[in-house]
Parts: structure tokens; sequence; C-alpha cells
């Protein structure tokens, strides 16, 4: 019957499970100890810090990241695109043409609302 195919997922599910666990069983049995102060401490780029720890950054600056990371995205879908252009045709130009008019479209709505100042 087909309860063969499931003991087979069964053992595939417990290898994939064995395969993650056991290189953390292996450091945790191999692994040398030394327990400190500095090892339990908080880290901070290596300085401590004086005063208020919690500062409140404007919310442009989260905006501009992810304003770079939508233009960095756009690169990694126009690379492949332009390595295989030639066999793709006219209708793969016109698709580029659109997607590329969306993001300049987005890039000057954020030009115009002042989101690209760096203050």
């Amino acid at each position: 019957m087909v309860i063969y195919n499931y003991v087979f997922i069964g053992l595939l599910i417990l290898l994939a499970i064995g395969f993650a666990l056991l290189p953390l069983l292996i450091v945790r049995v191999i692994a040398p100890r030394k327990n400190s102060l500095a090892k339990g401490d908080t880290y901070e780029c290596g300085v401590k810090t004086y005063g208020e720890t919690w500062v409140r950054f404007r919310i442009q600056y989260y905006i501009y990241a992810i304003m770079f990371v939508v233009f960095d995205i756009e690169t990694v879908f126009l690379y492949p695109w332009a390595v295989s252009y030639a066999g793709l045709g006219a209708f793969a130009l016109v698709e580029m043409v659109v997607f590329l008019a969306i993001l300049f479209v987005g890039l000057g709505y954020a030009w115009a609302k002042g989101v690209l100042r760096w203050v």
C-alpha cells in the first residue's frame, strides 16, 4: 500500500532534524567553556555607554534606508534581465520600461516630499 511512502517521508524528516541538531550537539560537547564577566556583558560595539542608551532616531533615516533597499533590489532585477535580453524580444523591453517608470515615479515622489534630504 502507500504506507511505505509515509515511512520514507518520516525517515526523511528525522534525518533532516538530525542533520540540523547533530552539529549543535557536537559543539556543545567539544567546545571549550570559559565563563567570565566580560562574556556575560551586553555587547555594544565594545564601548561602554554613558548616559541614556535609548536614542530616538528620526523616521527619515529609516525611509532613506528603505529607499536604498528598493533601488538596490531594482538592480538585482535589472542585471539578469540585461544579461538575457537578447532572447526575450520587444515585450521584455516594454516590461522593463514600465518597471523603471514605476521606480522613477516613486523616486520623484520621494524627492518631492523631501525624503532624500539627509538632515
